[in-house]
């Protein structure tokens, strides 16, 4: 499992609001959507790091 790293994260308080919003309707953590949201742009973007198993094919 890939290993965690905290930072802090200034927002602003309507975006914040709306995360958690979100998050809520899908029976996720804050921290679980924004690494939801995250996750998904960078993998729209074509920049997602690849995999272990990726890498070795």
């Amino acid at each position: 499992m890939a290993q965690k790293k905290p930072f802090a994260l200034r927002i602003d308080e309507r975006l914040m609001k709306a995360v958690e919003k979100w998050a809520e309707d899908e029976f996720r953590s804050t921290n679980g959507q924004l690494e939801w949201l995250i996750h998904d742009a960078l993998k729209k973007a074509g920049r997602l790091p690849k995999s272990k198993d990726e890498k070795n094919k």
